[in-house]
């Protein structure tokens, strides 16, 4: 890892705020391409995703999803599950934006997409007794798109154009449907 990416994840624990933001940009903007960095901060991330501090949570959440692109052993295929609690962290904020970010881990491959879509689809059809429900639903429709925009995979749309038909509210189902024009 380079001394850039390693201060950066120093920083992340500074007390000036503003310095853990730009850390936390740097490192979400350098894992939009694969890095050969990431097992060197894999472990790490993982007991993050359990962490008594929910941004360290939150961190690890986004960083992970970002990261699975470059992950040439699959460990995301093992590591997912974990991951996936995160988006249904006690606090929302933090898992909101794992969710957020968790369709970058369908970038991986096939393996790691029809994981991903399978706990997606799960999500959006049986998690209606969660509170926020519909906005959790709406963050799995726009994590479709944006899968759907960087793969150009037909699957994709048609997957999220069954979740949008399942909504019985056509307020939300309207509202769904907007992620997608």
């Amino acid at each position: 890892m380079d001394h850039i990416t390693k201060s950066c994840f120093k920083n992340l624990e500074s007390r000036d705020k503003n310095l853990q933001y730009e850390a936390f940009q740097n490192i979400i903007h350098a894992t939009n391409e694969r890095v050969d960095w990431a097992y060197e901060v894999w472990d790490q991330l993982l007991d993050w995703l359990t962490d008594s501090d929910h941004h360290r949570r939150a961190r690890a959440g986004q960083f992970l999803s970002a990261l699975a692109i470059s992950d040439p052993e699959k460990r995301i295929l093992h590591d997912f599950p974990a991951l996936w609690e995160v988006t249904k962290d006690s606090k929302f904020v933090t898992a909101r934006h794992t969710l957020q970010s968790i369709w970058k881990v369908g970038l991986a491959g096939q393996e790691q997409r029809e994981m991903v879509l399978s706990y997606m689809i799960d999500r959006f059809k049986n998690g209606i007794d969660e509170k926020n429900y519909t906005l959790i639903r709406y963050d799995l429709i726009v994590g479709l798109k944006k899968l759907y925009d960087e793969m150009k995979n037909e699957q994709i749309k048609e997957i999220a154009m069954e979740l949008i038909e399942y909504e019985e509210d056509s307020k939300y189902r309207k509202k769904y449907m907007s992620a997608w024009k």
